[in-house]
């Protein structure tokens, strides 16, 4: 019993002590692209920021290196500097498909995931609120399993979906640029800093 208590102990604090990868390196674009979004905005990267300006209506990056497909966390810092629709909507893999988790769309305050069973993030039971206030910036962290998505802002939980059996796929539209790992901006400025990802056993 002693020997497999710390062989719990062992494998617990190796789990916990899993390295983030860092996606960003906080001075270029460096295995990024510009999301080939029609009317595409301004993007730079300035005091390991990058910065997302509005687009007609859309602006975004795609990560272009190696990704999980699963079982996987993603953590960032974002910032809605103007405007007031979605700045930091990240498109993500689930296995097979994509998925993107809107934060601050539908005049800026409606956070969820588009989309499910074909409902977009403003119709299926994702769909929250959380009021983004101009240049504050917030911590988001992003945990994707096969069965389930989760999601925090701030540490306040705003996703907790069971997905097993159902069919998620992209709302309709160039959003589809994005895949499989990308940040858009709607006619809104917004700020990215500290983009992690790591696997989960």
């Amino acid at each position: 019993m002693r020997l497999a208590l710390v062989f719990f102990l062992a494998v617990s604090a190796a789990v916990a002590a899993d390295p983030w990868r860092a996606l960003f390196d906080g001075r270029s674009l460096a295995g990024w692209k510009e999301t080939p979004f029609s009317g595409q905005g301004n993007v730079r990267v300035e005091n390991a920021t990058i910065f997302l300006d509005p687009g007609r209506p859309l602006t975004g990056i795609t990560f272009t290196g190696s990704l999980p497909r699963v079982d996987y966390e993603l953590r960032f810092e974002a910032a809605r500097l103007r405007g007031n629709d979605f700045f930091a909507s990240v498109t993500f893999p689930v296995e097979d498909a994509f998925c993107t988790w809107v934060a601050g769309g539908w005049g800026g305050d409606i956070v969820g995931l588009s989309s499910i069973d074909g409902w977009d993030a403003s119709e299926n039971e994702t769909r929250t609120y959380f009021t983004f206030e101009n240049n504050r910036w917030c911590k988001f962290r992003l945990l994707v399993r096969a069965e389930r998505i989760q999601a925090w802002i701030d540490d306040q939980q705003v996703v907790n979906v069971s997905i097993a059996g159902r069919a998620i796929s992209l709302r309709f539209g160039e959003i589809h640029h994005s895949a499989p790992l990308g940040f858009a901006s709607y006619a809104t400025a917004g700020g990215l800093r500290n983009i992690e990802i790591r696997e989960l056993p």
